[in-house]
């Protein structure tokens, strides 16, 4: 009898704790991935539908930033988020983002309804797209959505300072002056003075005097303009004339008068 006392102790304390495990499996469950409602990819935070940046949670969104608020589904009270992959295009390349992220990289967090963490945050800079994503979450679910955001200021880069441009004005003064004044000054002034002295007696000789000077141009002497020359060197030639010419008529009469004879 003891012994069979024993062994019912042992079948219920061993059924006792069969019961507690079967009981316990919920609250141990493995996570698993589900993925984000197709109808949400390749959304932006400006472009969605449902926006509401009255949530408080986005009171500590920073300038710059866009909020994203994703949720499980309604009525699935006992599923919680353990965490999400997400990804995004910045315009040029593919982010992915980790919740919660371990580098504290873009802001995020958990909020609990019910004692499960049915909803999730993030921040990202503002304009970024959302490409798709999927969670890890007990009690498997279908899927998971985005539920509102909060459009931010895309950020706009500040114009660089245009150079000032330095303007050299190159002057050119080329004048061309040339001045060529030809003159040339070629008096040919010929003074011939001609005296002949005649007397009505007759006279065999005949003197004339006939001097000519005549000057084609300055020779290279300091008189301007190659002007004849004056003055005593024509004097003296008349003077010689009109001796000669005196000379010979009084040679002339003095023959004349050893030729008259005187008779008695």
């Amino acid at each position: 009898m003891p012994q069979r006392r024993r062994l019912a102790r042992a079948a219920v304390c061993t059924a006792a704790a069969t019961a507690g495990l079967a009981l316990a499996t919920p609250a141990w469950a493995v996570a698993t991935s589900v993925p984000l409602n197709p109808a949400h990819v390749d959304s932006t935070a400006a472009t969605f539908p449902d926006k509401d940046c009255k949530d408080d949670r986005f009171d500590s969104l920073p300038a710059g930033y866009d909020g994203w608020h994703f949720v499980l589904p309604q009525g699935k009270t006992s599923s919680s988020f353990e965490s999400l992959t997400l990804t995004f295009s910045n315009g040029s390349t593919a982010v992915t983002v980790q919740v919660p992220d371990s580098t504290d990289a873009y802001p995020d967090y958990f909020y609990s309804a019910g004692g499960k963490q049915m909803h999730a945050y993030l921040f990202t800079p503002a304009g970024w797209k959302l490409t798709g994503g999927s969670a890890e979450v007990t009690n498997a679910v279908d899927k998971f959505n985005l539920s509102h955001t909060c459009a931010g200021t895309i950020a706009t880069q500040s114009p660089s300072p245009t150079p000032s441009t330095s303007v050299s004005p190159s002057t050119s003064v080329s004048p061309s002056t040339s001045v060529s004044p030809s003159t040339s000054v070629s008096p040919s002034e010929s003074v011939s003075p001609s005296e002949s002295v005649s007397p009505s007696e007759s006279v065999s000789p005949s003197d004339s005097v006939s001097p000519s000077a005549s000057t084609g141009g300055n020779g290279g002497s300091d008189t301007e303009g190659g002007l004849p020359l004056t003055g005593v060197a024509t004097t003296s030639i008349a003077l010689g004339g009109v001796a000669l010419i005196g000379g010979g008529a009084l040679l002339m009469m003095r023959r004349r008068r050893d030729r008259i004879t005187f008779t008695s």
